[in-house]
Order: C-alpha cells, then structure tokens, then sequence
C-alpha cells in the first residue's frame, strides 16, 4: 500500500508548490480534483483536453516529483433534479474520464448522485425511511428510472474510453451511501462500480469500517483516510442525524477530523489489516476536512501515524507454518 493524499487540502497553492510540501512529507500518490465539489485548481479538464503543451508539463510535474495519481475525483451529482445541474455535473464526469485515457489511468472517484422525487423536482430528495410508503415509490423511481439507466449509460462510455473503475464514495445525502446500496447498485450495472471507501462516514452513521471492508471486498477500488469523532454527549441528546454546519463544532454530533484524532492507533491498524485480508493494494488517501487543525499540523499528524499502521512490503513466507 502506498500513502497518498487528496491535492485539494492545497488548492490554493500552484500545483508544483502543493507536490513539494506533499513529497516532502513522504507523500507516494496524489488523487487530483477535476470538477466538481473538488474543483480543479491542479487539473482542469477543459485546459488539459485541448492544450497538448499545458497537458505535457503536467505531466511532467508528475514525473519530476515522481508521485503515483491514485485516482481522479470529480464528485458531483450528475442525477440532480436540476436539467442544469445534472448537465454541469455529467460534462465534468465525462471530462474527467477522457482526462484519465489521455493519462493512461483507469479509474475515477466520483458520488453516485441523488435525485429529486419526481420528473418536476427542484432539490435532491435523499430518502431515510420505509414509512409512509411514500418514500419507498420515490426510492423504487429513483433508482429504476433515473439512478441504475444513468450508470449503466455512462460506464459504457467509460469503458470506450479505457476507464474500467469508477468508485463511489459512501456518502450519506446520495442513493449509494452504504454496504447494502454500493452492492446494489454494482449488481444492477456492472463490475465497473465500486467503492471509494471512506471511514468517516460510515462511523457516523453506526457502522463498523472493518465490517464494511470485509463486506465489500474486491469492490473497494481507492480509499479515503480520513477519521469521524463521535460526541457521545451531544449524540445522547440529539441523535447523529446533524444539520448544524460544521463550523459550529461544539454543539455537533460529530465531526471529521485527522487520522487519530477520532479512532486510535489500534483502529486503524484493524482497517489496514482487514483491506489486506480482501486484497486491497493501492492507495491510502488523506483527506483532511478537520476544522480544529491547520493544513499543515492535521496533514503532518495523519501522515504521522498513518506510517504507523501502513503495510508496505509483501507478507513473507510462514516459515513457523
């Protein structure tokens, strides 16, 4: 496994100023934003399509700092009830597909998207419950005339075009959002959809990481390290189901913050141990959105200790057995 980094923590630096800080901190792979919510601050697909000169010098930064791209992202909501919307955000798939053939990549990251409730809907309608049945008719429209005829479309192109992984972070807010709707949805469409997988939310909504990884199996394709903490005491009076913005940390539920800082070294380890058991040897990428840190001190401290738990060499021969 290779430690690796979401590029995005430094936006708003220069490509080649965030490589330097990234490599200097040991840092092996990048996972680069093309669209989206990432934005594109390092990659612009609508530059890097149609300038073979700005294409060429990315692609040697790459080389010069000699970092591996774990992955493009382009999380978005291509399903969006909003025509316009829905347009923006499949042009930036699309875009970022035929960025990753140009690189000689084969796999993007991405959200599955969330629907409205009907054809006339104006905001997505993510849906929580069985009762009423109300919900159960939006979640049976949802996926059957918009989520799965979607997906099967655009992994078609995908595969025209060499890209043969697109992994959907388990985001809660979007119809693939847990174990039970990533298997869905890989079976109603194809291989070809897997899991980005991201402990932080999972822990929020209950569920057990290394429960999820052993699950999913050979269907993870990239990983998120980033870390939730559960606030017992405001869980205890106000359930996880949080709308208070992130910013009002105190009064939360619960909060993303850097490898350790929500779960130990222990729990970790556990995660690296049980994406061996499945075979998982790719990338362990940073993703730092904790609030009570700087760039600096919450990506240090995670490298820190993610070198800790990481397994890096092939297991050696049992030679106790």
């Amino acid at each position: 496994m290779k430690l690796g980094v979401f590029t995005t923590l430094l936006s708003n630096l220069p490509f080649e100023d965030a490589l330097k800080y990234f490599t200097s901190l040991g840092i092996e792979a990048v996972e680069i934003g093309c669209g989206g919510y990432p934005g594109n601050a390092h990659a612009n697909p609508d530059v890097l399509l149609h300038d073979e000169k700005a294409l060429s010098d990315f692609k040697e930064l790459i080389k010069k700092y000699n970092v591996e791209i774990s992955a493009l992202s382009c999380h978005s909501n291509p399903v969006h009830p909003d025509r316009d919307e829905a347009a923006k955000a499949d042009k930036t798939i699309r875009d970022t597909i035929l960025l990753a053939e140009k690189l000689g990549l084969h796999q993007i990251n991405t959200f599955s998207g969330c629907p409205g409730d009907h054809e006339g809907a104006k905001y997505p309608n993510w849906v929580t419950c069985p009762w009423p049945d109300d919900f159960l008719k939006i979640l049976d429209w949802q996926w059957n005339d918009v989520l799965i005829p979607y997906w099967t479309n655009l992994v078609k192109f995908a595969k025209e075009h060499g890209v043969n992984k697109i992994a959907f972070e388990l985001h809660p807010g979007f119809c693939v959002y847990n174990t039970e709707s990533m298997l869905r949805i890989r079976e109603a469409v194809g291989p070809e959809l897997g899991a980005n997988f991201d402990p932080s939310h999972l822990i929020w909504q209950g569920m057990e990481p290394v429960a999820v990884i052993r699950a999913l199996g050979d269907a993870i394709f990239h990983v998120h390290a980033k870390d939730t903490r559960l606030d017992k005491y405001n869980i205890a009076r106000t359930g996880v189901l949080d709308t208070k913005p992130y910013s009002d940390e105190i009064h939360r539920s619960w909060l993303f913050r850097s490898v350790g800082y929500g779960n130990d070294e222990l729990y970790w380890k556990e995660i690296v141990s049980n994406l061996r058991l499945v075979g998982y040897d790719h990338v362990l990428s940073i993703e730092h959105e904790d609030s009570l840190m700087s760039q600096n001190e919450g990506l240090s401290k995670a490298v820190e200790m993610l070198n800790r738990c990481l397994i890096k060499e092939n297991p050696a021969a049992m030679w106790w057995a």
